[in-house]
């Protein structure tokens, strides 16, 4: 099994968050450095590392991910548009070992971003 991370004890009520969405597949909260004046991550409650290590069983949950972050952009009133990050390991900018998508608006973004 893996370590435990910060995400699982948000998923675990472990770590208290800003959580704006809550279902049986995920989690969204508000992220406590944000980079945008909107910055919610949206974390998948099964343990999934990194993108890398996606399978196919896994599409409907990455599918639902997207649809939350619809969602929650429409929600957050982010109608001139927002961008939605899958960072995948360490050079990727991966910073916590579970898959999330970072769901950033409120501000123009540029390309390329990084």
């Amino acid at each position: 099994m893996l370590a435990e991370n910060l995400f699982q004890r948000i998923i675990e009520g472990k770590i208290p968050a800003n959580v704006i969405h809550d279902d049986e597949h995920c989690l969204a909260f508000h992220d406590i450095s944000p980079q945008a004046p909107v910055h919610v991550l949206i974390i998948p409650k099964k343990i999934i590392p990194t993108h890398d290590v996606l399978t196919r069983e896994d599409g409907p949950l990455m599918g639902h991910l997207h649809l939350v972050g619809l969602k929650l952009a429409k929600d957050l009133g982010l109608v001139d548009g927002y961008r939605l990050v899958i960072n995948c390991k360490d050079r990727g900018g991966q910073t916590v070992p579970h898959l999330h998508m970072h769901l950033l608006g409120g501000r123009d973004f540029h390309w390329p971003p990084g």
